[in-house]
């Protein structure tokens, strides 16, 4: 009987003493492998909805731009820029036609804070709407990659 008394006490301290130094460094180790992991899964993820998110908004914009033309008989010009589907432009030749409350609410930024592009002549069609990526700058690569409604 003392046999066991003298077990079950030894068994209460060896399961009240706490994780060693070892199994501490085991679960850092191991938390370490899976942080690296998810941020290696998640943040190109991340890269890809901003880009999605430009392609969207330059395809809203567009539309914008169309429905502006049909109703303004002509697309704005560069110095009324991207401005007139929000409200009349100054100096519009047919602002009895444009739309109550605008084309859209409000101009959205590109997902990298950058207003967007408006070219009309465009190189690549008629207009050119597009954002100059995450850089800012035209050209590049990947998530530096320009975005446009010509793509």
């Amino acid at each position: 009987m003392n046999i066991i008394r003298s077990t079950l006490r030894k068994t209460r301290r060896n399961s009240q003493r706490g994780l060693t130094l070892v199994e501490m460094m085991v679960v850092l180790v191991i938390l370490g492998l899976l942080t690296t992991i998810v941020v290696i899964n998640v943040l190109p993820a991340a890269d890809q909805a901003d880009m999605q998110k430009a392609r969207a908004d330059i395809s809203t914009l567009e539309v914008a731009l169309d429905q502006y033309r049909l109703d303004m008989k002509t697309y704005p010009t560069m110095a009324q820029g991207l401005q007139a589907l929000v409200s009349v432009p100054d100096g519009a030749n047919r602002a009895q036609s444009y739309r109550p409350g605008g084309y859209i609410r409000k101009l959205p930024l590109d997902p990298w804070g950058n207003p967007y592009v408006y070219q009309i002549p465009g190189e690549n069609g008629q207009i050119d709407i597009f954002s100059y990526g995450a850089d800012g700058r035209e050209g590049g690569e990947g998530n530096n990659a320009d975005i446009g409604n010509w793509q």
